[in-house]
C-alpha cells in the first residue's frame, strides 16, 4: 500500500500544522487557509491566474457541499425567531423545566436524548429537533449554551455517529473495505464506543463545571448578539393560541419522526423533512400572528434566518474550502495534478503513515487511530473510513488477529474528528442552534476527544 508523496502533500501537512497552531492560540485561521489554497494551486498548476481563480472556485465548492446545512440552520433560526416573538417557546419549554432542574441533569439528559435520536435518524435532524426546544430550559437550569452545544455534539456527532448501530452506514463502509461482516465491526465497536463515549463526555463535563465555577463561560450564546434582543409581543397571540401552537409544533415534529421510521428516511432525507416541516410552521405562525402583515413578516423572518446562517458560515467557508482540497475537492477545484496512484492528499498521508510503522498490535492500534484522525480532517468523517477498514485488514492479517477491532477503532477516530466534534464546519449545526462560535466549541471539545482517543486506543491494544 505504498504511495508517492509529492510536494503538494507536504505543503498540505505544513498548513495543517499552521492551522492547528493558530487554533490552539485562539487566532483566526481564515487567512492561513486562503493562502494555503493559493499555494497548493500555484505549485500544482504553475499558473498564477488559474491559482487566483482556484481560491474563488474553492469557495464555490465549499458552499455547494455545505449548502444543505446552511439551509436547515437558517430555517430553524427563522422559526425560532417567530417562536420567541410570539412567546410560544415559553409555553413549549415549561414542561421540561420540571425535569431539567440543574446543570448536571441538563447536560446528561440532553446528551442521552441526542444520542438516542441520532442513532435512528443521524445527528443533524436530531440537533434541529432538540436544540430549539431544550436550549432555553437548560439555560434556565444553569447550563450554559456552550455546555448544551458540547452535550449535543459529543453525544450526537461523536458517540452516535461513530457507532451507527441502527442505520449501520459507517460499519458497512468499514466492514466492506476490511472484507469482514458488518456484524463483526458492530460487535467490536461496542466496548470501544463505550470507552470513548464515557471518557469524552465525563472529561468534557468536568472541564465545563470547573470553568462554570470560575465564571469563565457566559450563560447564553453570544455569537449573534442580535438574537438575544428578541422580545415577546404579548399582543400577537392569546394564551390559548400559544398553548395550541405549543402542542401543534411538537406534534408536527413527532409525526416527522414517525414518517422517518415508516419510510426509512435518514441523513439528508430526514433533515429535508425536518426543514420542510419547519418552513410550513414558520409560514403558519407568521400568517396567524401577524395577520395582514403575515406575507411580509414571513419574508422578514426568512431573511433573518439566512442572515444568521451565512454569518455563522462566513468564516467557515474558506477553512472548509482548504480541507476539501485534501479529498475529492482537489480534482474538482484544481485539476488532475496529484500522482497517478493518489487517492487524495489526506488518504495518501494515511496510507504513507501505515506503510512506515512496524506491524505489532500496539503499533497497529496507534496507527489506526492516527490514520482515522488524519482522514477525518477533511470534515466528512466518512470519506476516510474505507481506508481505515483496508488498513485494519492489512494489520489484522499481519499480526494474525484483531481486524474487526482495528477497523472499529479507525472508524471511531475518523468520525469523532471529522464527523463533527473537532473540525469546525462539521460541528456547525450544534454551534448555530446554541448561538455559540463553532471555533469555541471545537476548542472546548479538543481535550476531551484527545483524551478519549488515547484511552480508547490503549483499550483496543488489550482487545486485539
Amino acid at each position: 500500500m505504498n504511495v508517492e508523496l509529492s510536494a503538494l502533500h507536504w505543503i498540505y501537512v505544513v498548513f495543517i500544522v499552521l492551522i492547528i497552531g493558530f487554533m490552539v492560540k485562539r487566532r483566526d485561521t481564515t487567512l492561513i487557509c486562503i493562502i494555503g489554497i493559493f499555494i497548493l494551486a500555484i505549485v500544482a498548476t504553475g499558473d498564477f491566474t488559474a491559482s487566483i481563480s482556484g481560491v474563488f472556485n474553492s469557495f464555490i465548492f465549499a458552499i455547494q457541499e455545505l449548502l444543505s446545512t446552511i439551509l436547515i440552520i437558517s430555517i430553524i433560526v427563522a422559526m425560532s425567531r417567530v417562536l420567541m416573538k410570539t412567546g410560544i417557546n415559553e409555553v413549549m419549554v415549561a414542561p421540561f423545566t420540571k425535569v431539567i432542574k440543574n446543570p448536571t441533569v441538563g447536560f446528561w439528559t440532553i446528551g442521552i436524548l441526542m444520542m438516542i435520536i441520532s442513532w435512528f435518524f443521524w445527528p443533524s435532524p436530531a440537533v434541529a429537533l432538540l436544540g430549539a426546544v431544550l436550549l432555553p430550559v437548560a439555560i434556565r437550569a444553569g447550563l450554559p449554551a456552550l455546555g448544551v452545544a458540547v452535550a449535543m455534539n459529543l453525544f450526537g456527532h461523536g458517540i452516535a455517529l461513530s457507532s451507527d448501530f441502527i442505520i449501520q452506514g459507517a460499519p458497512k463502509l468499514t466492514a466492506d473495505a476490511a472484507g469482514i461482516p458488518v456484524s463483526d465491526v458492530v460487535s467490536a465497536s461496542i466496548p470501544l464506543v463505550i470507552v470513548m463515549g464515557l471518557v469524552t463526555t465525563v472529561v468534557a463535563f468536568i472541564m465545563l463545571r470547573r470553568d462554570m465555577k470560575r465564571g469563565k463561560i457566559e450563560m447564553v450564546g453570544t455569537f449573534d448578539k442580535e438574537k438575544q434582543d428578541e422580545k415577546v409581543n404579548e399582543n400577537l397571540l392569546t394564551i390559548g393560541q400559544r398553548k395550541f401552537f405549543a402542542l401543534l409544533i411538537p406534534l408536527a415534529f413527532i409525526l416527522d419522526v414517525v414518517a422517518m421510521s415508516l419510510f426509512n428516511l435518514s441523513g439528508g432525507d430526514a433533515t429535508a423533512l425536518i426543514g420542510g416541516t419547519t418552513v410550513f410552521i414558520l409560514i403558519l405562525l407568521a400568517l396567524f400572528a401577524h395577520k395582514n402583515e403575515g406575507l411580509e413578516k414571513t419574508t422578514s423572518y426568512l431573511i433573518e434566518g439566512f442572515q444568521f446562517g451565512f454569518k455563522v458560515f462566513g468564516p467557515v467557508i474558506p477553512i472548509a474550502a482548504f480541507f476539501y482540497l485534501g479529498d475529492s475537492g482537489f480534482l474538482t477545484i484544481i485539476g488532475e495534478y496529484l500522482p497517478n496512484d493518489s487517492q487524495g492528499i489526506v488518504n495518501d498521508l494515511g496510507i504513507a503513515l501505515a506503510s512506515v510503522v512496524p506491524l505489532t498490535g500496539e503499533i497497529a492500534a496507534v496507527t489506526l487511530t492516527a490514520v482515522g484522525a488524519i482522514t477525518g480532517l477533511d470534515g466528512s468523517g466518512f470519506s476516510g473510513i474505507t481506508l481505515a477498514g483496508s488498513i485494519g485488514s492489512l494489520f489484522g492479517t499481519a499480526i494474525g488477529d484483531g481486524t474487526a477491532t482495528l477497523t472499529a477503532l479507525g472508524q471511531i477516530a475518523a468520525i469523532f474528528v471529522g464527523g463533527g466534534t473537532l473540525v469546525p464546519w462539521a460541528l456547525i449545526p450544534a454551534a448555530a442552534i446554541c448561538n455559540v462560535s463553532p471555533f469555541e466549541l471545537a476548542r472546548r471539545n479538543l481535550i476531551p476527544v484527545i483524551v478519549g482517543l488515547v484511552v480508547t486506543t490503549i483499550v483496543a491494544m488489550f482487545l486485539i
